[in-house]
């Protein structure tokens, strides 16, 4: 077993490593949230690429068990926003909820293609570029989270989270 030094490591971390920091995060608004995709793709503060698990089933034959592959599931993404002074980016996270359910009259729209939409994330290198693309379909917020106001935040911009369910994502690597 070869014991590699740091130069070795140096040499296998190309382009210096992938950056959390270097990202960009499109979410798509149905047309009636009037949601501002390039506002919103800026003040995107952090979000987490999708993960997803595939089960397993156990089976049992005489005394033995063994697992065989069961169904794929997507958990929720998450994503903390920058709120802008106008609100404009948190009131179209709130339209969209309001249009899933109302606020007031607890119904809303019933067909999921009309309140889901797709949320894209891309992984960015150094120049910008980007290197690695999810395409995370059928999304809709489950949460937008409190705003904590007080007077003790003196230099504090406010932010908020979301967390979006996922139906499943796409990425460069898969199809």
């Amino acid at each position: 077993m070869a014991i590699l030094g740091v130069d070795d490591f140096k040499a296998k971390l190309t382009g210096g490593g992938a950056r959390a920091n270097l990202f960009k995060a499109t979410i798509n608004f149905p047309a009636y949230a009037g949601g501002d995709v390039e506002l919103t793709s800026f003040m995107c503060k952090a979000i987490s690429i999708p993960a997803s698990t595939i089960g397993a089933v156990e089976m049992k034959f005489r005394g033995r068990t063994f697992n065989i592959a069961g169904d794929r599931t997507f958990e929720n993404i998450s994503f903390t926003v920058i709120n802008d002074a106008d609100f404009k980016v948190r009131n179209a996270f709130e339209r969209w909820m309001n249009g899933i359910n109302s606020n007031v009259s607890n119904t809303g729209l019933t067909n999921v293609a009309d309140y889901s939409s797709d949320v894209v994330i891309e992984q960015l290198n150094k120049a910008g570029d980007t290197v690695k693309k999810y395409d995370v379909r059928g999304c809709w917020p489950v949460s937008v989270a409190a705003i904590e106001l007080g007077y003790d935040q003196e230099n504090a911009i406010e932010e908020f989270a979301v967390e979006m369910t996922v139906t499943y994502w796409e990425s460069d690597t898969t199809s």
